[in-house]
Parts: C-alpha cells; structure tokens; sequence
C-alpha cells in the first residue's frame, strides 16, 4: 500500500511538468514531508471547461480519501486511500472514476515500513524508509477521483457543499522496493499520460494496459527519521538517515 509520501514541488514547477493550468487563486498548499491520509494534494487531471466547454488540463487539490459519489457519508475516505490495480477496474468504489475521472499525483517519493523486532539496547519499533526515482525525478502515481455532495449543505454555490477526494493505484512492488513492502503506488511514464488523463478514453483494457508496469526507471531506497511515523511531524529533516541504519530485510 501507500500510506504517506513526499510532495514538496510547488504548482509552478508541477504546472510546468505536466503542462497543466496553475490552480485558481486561493488554491494553496504548503511542500510536506509527510504526507497523510485525509490531506489535501495535488493533482493533475483533464476537465470540460465550464464556460467554453474545452477540455482542459489543471492542477488541482484533491483530498486524499476517495469518496464514492454514492456514499451516504465520507467517513470512509479515510480507508479508502489506494487501488489494487488488479481489480480497480471492476470494484464497486471506483469503477465509475476508472472509466473517465483519472488523475495523476506528483510525489518526490513515499514511504513503507518494516517492523524491526527488540534488540540490546532498543526497542522494537517500525523503521521507515523513503523510496523515490532515482534521480530525484517527480513520481507521478496514478489515481482516481470522484466528486461527493454534502447533502446537509442545502447551497450548490457553497464551496464546502462538495468534497473532491481522489484515490492512489497501487501494484506489486518492483526494485528496491519490494525489499521493503510488496505493494507500491503505480507511477505513469510522461508518454501515457495523455491517454491515463483523457476522459473520453474509456475502453477498459486499453486503459488497464497503461498500468501493465511501473514507470520511471530504477528506485532508489533508504532508511529515514523515525520521526515520519507520527503524522504531525513535518520538514525536510524527516528524510535524515539515522545514525546506523540498516539495509531492509525482504519483504514479506
């Protein structure tokens, strides 16, 4: 699974790499170091405009939760943060986003955890590890969004009336990183991402070829702060190696 990642590019860099409208006015969100479920994040996806009807590329901050339209509440957005590539086609919850409502998430990378058991001297404990392409390139992870109406918001003009949440595709882990854990999100090559955002794509299997393998070439891994497993810690130190750390065991 993805659980937490790394976004720290501003929308004028993301803009300029996926050739995106910048977000509308008002539109902020500050570079984090951890990355949690139920935040805001940006993401990449293509639109009719409302008043010219064109399609239209933009960043945009999504919540990070996917919430069916459906859905009598949003209380499991939460649960809801990853996509089996296996079956994201087929199952209930996103089918509906698979077929015209596809995003990407840009990431500097993410995190997995392996379970370190008590030794002399230290506790057991979970180490993290932060994985990204190698290079520094962005990651840009495959998602799904959809749009859910608050039905205790009685106005349609009210911002706070609609929730726009969005979910990460996760595959079998491949490279370094699946040492650590044996799922990781599904990163797009730039040469699909045209065809990953188009909404008028719809054929299943044509999409579903698309996220055959993880692009982005080789991955890079490393043991990082433990200060990552609490969610309110945030800032660049959070990727600081420890003082001995050690190269992670197989994954399970």
């Amino acid at each position: 699974m993805c659980g937490r990642y790394v976004s720290t590019r501003g929308p004028e860099d993301l803009s300029g790499l996926f050739q995106a409208a910048p977000p509308d006015p008002g539109h902020v969100l500050e570079p984090s170091w951890n990355v949690a479920p139920t935040d805001a994040v940006w993401a990449v996806l293509e639109r009719a405009d409302r008043e010219s009807g064109l399609l239209e590329r933009r960043l945009r901050p999504l919540r990070w939760g996917l919430v069916p339209s459906w859905s009598k509440s949003p209380s499991g957005g939460a649960k809801m943060i990853n996509a089996r590539v296996e079956t994201v086609h087929e199952k209930p919850a996103y089918r509906r986003a698979f077929a015209k409502r596809r995003c990407l998430l840009p990431a500097d990378g993410f995190y997995e955890w392996q379970a370190v058991p008590a030794s002399a001297g230290v506790k057991a404990h979970k180490q993290p590890y932060f994985i990204r392409p190698e290079g520094g390139d962005v990651m840009a992870m495959a998602g799904l969004y959809e749009f859910w109406r608050d039905p205790g918001i009685t106005d349609d003009d009210d911002p706070a009336a609609w929730w726009a949440t969005c979910t990460i595709i996760t595959t079998e882990a491949t490279d370094a990183a699946g040492r650590v854990h044996p799922r990781m999100p599904l990163a797009l090559a730039p040469a699909d991402y045209e065809a990953w955002l188009d909404p008028s794509h719809q054929d299943a299997d044509e999409l579903r070829a698309l996220l055959a393998a993880p692009g982005g070439g080789r991955l890079d891994v490393r043991a990082v702060s433990t200060a990552v497993n609490n969610v309110r810690n945030n800032g660049p130190e959070l990727l600081d190696e420890p003082a001995d750390p050690a190269p992670p065991a197989a994954a399970k």
